[in-house]
């Protein structure tokens, strides 16, 4: 038995931070709805690079049942009552006040469905002078502070990823799986709140407490880490290799057993993690003067053999091509409407039950499959397409 087999999602998201949650939900084997509007999720359009489909829509959205209902017609509230009156989770990233004004909050609902676990997703919360301000991964990016601490000294960078959304929607999973863990206990629903500026703002906490403590915010030092050294890449005979020293005795090792000069070791200059860091540019040449006689291949057995980590510097097709995720069969094949698809297994795994790793629906491909489960019979389904309800 999966974990959240039995349980019902109702999930009235778009883009990516709901999306990314509700999908790990249907991993869990949950039976996720998705509710979207008839022309669909906009992140159905973000891009065509998968068989003419968006990329950000096949990696969100396996798994689930897709319903378009248009959720301010006057018919919809029928629907979504009924919708919720068998449901476990409702999980929304609506525009700010929008789940409110359709008598979907938490507080609405409670008395009608008490054990119901209601997600709200927003930007900035619901409250404090920010509240109504929209709210995009960049744009959250730039507001915690993330951007000021990725990049280059002379250019500050996006993450090149949507990792606002991404923290934000496993924020969401995380608190949605402890409501539903104490619902167990106690037999109450909940409501979940997360911001993605909190999500963010949380992940910056050592630049803040840096800043606050010490008056001073993190270098950009683009590949290399900026309180660690060595620690980031370093160039090679034929290319570069990156690797970390994360203690004394890992430090000791690399002096004696890769660089073959046991007297770093004890240098004034080096001797301590501040004294690497602070001489960080010294340190590097030294190194890259050894590594200058060495291939990138030679670097990678002799750091192997002194037990310091090691990593390549890997572009997506190298990732996709991965012989380690290869050899732990961490790919399957699911459908999609223009044809099937390769998809990673999720990060956490149960030996003893896989992941459900369902197909990516089509807009409203199961809509008059839910109707029908709702109790409304063909003509109730035909007169709700009739009205423009779905």
């Amino acid at each position: 038995m999966r974990p959240l087999e039995g349980m019902r999602v109702v999930s009235l998201e778009h883009a990516v931070a709901a999306p990314l949650c509700s999908r790990h939900l249907a991993d869990l084997g949950a039976d996720v709805i998705k509710i979207e509007r008839a022309e669909g999720d906009f992140a159905r359009n973000y891009d065509s690079y998968v068989h003419g489909q968006s990329s950000h829509f096949v990696w969100l959205n396996r798994g689930k049942r897709s319903i378009t209902l248009d959720v301010k017609h006057p018919a919809a509230g029928d629907v979504l009552q009924r919708l919720l009156a068998g449901t476990d989770v409702l999980l929304q990233n609506l525009a700010p006040g929008a789940a409110a004004r359709l008598g979907l909050s938490h507080a609405a609902l409670a008395p009608a469905h008490p054990k119901l676990v209601v997600c709200d997703i927003s930007g900035y919360g619901e409250s404090g002078p920010f509240a109504q301000k929209k709210a995009y991964d960049l744009l959250i990016q730039a507001e915690s502070g993330l951007i000021s601490v990725t990049g280059s000294p002379e250019q500050p960078s996006r993450v090149g990823i949507s990792i606002a959304d991404i923290a934000t929607g496993m924020y969401a999973l995380s608190g949605i799986l402890a409501a539903l863990v104490r619902r167990g206990r106690t037999g109450e629903g909940a409501n979940v709140k997360v911001a993605m500026l909190d999500a963010l703002a949380e992940w910056m906490s050592q630049p803040m407490l840096r800043w606050a403590y010490a008056g001073s915010a993190p270098p950009r030092s683009p590949g290399a880490h900026p309180a660690i050294a060595p620690y980031g890449p370093h160039r090679t005979k034929d290319g570069q290799v990156i690797f970390g020293i994360q203690n004394d005795r890992e430090w000791s090792s690399f002096c004696t057993n890769v660089l073959h000069q046991p007297e770093i070791r004890t240098d004034p200059r080096f001797a301590t993690v501040n004294g690497r860091r602070d001489n960080r540019e010294v340190l590097t040449a030294l190194i890259e003067d050894v590594f200058a006689t060495m291939t990138s291949m030679e670097v990678v057995t002799v750091l192997e053999a002194a037990g310091i980590a090691n990593g390549r510097l890997n572009e997506p097709k190298d990732v996709w091509e991965h012989e380690q995720l290869a050899a732990r069969d961490k790919w399957r094949e699911v459908g999609t409407p223009n044809g099937p698809v390769r998809a990673l297994l999720p990060p956490f795994a149960f030996p003893d039950q896989e992941a459900a790793m369902g197909d990516v629906p089509g807009i409203g491909q199961h809509t008059d499959a839910i109707l029908a489960e709702l109790g409304f019979d063909p003509a109730a389904v035909a007169g709700l397409h009739a009205a423009g309800a779905v």
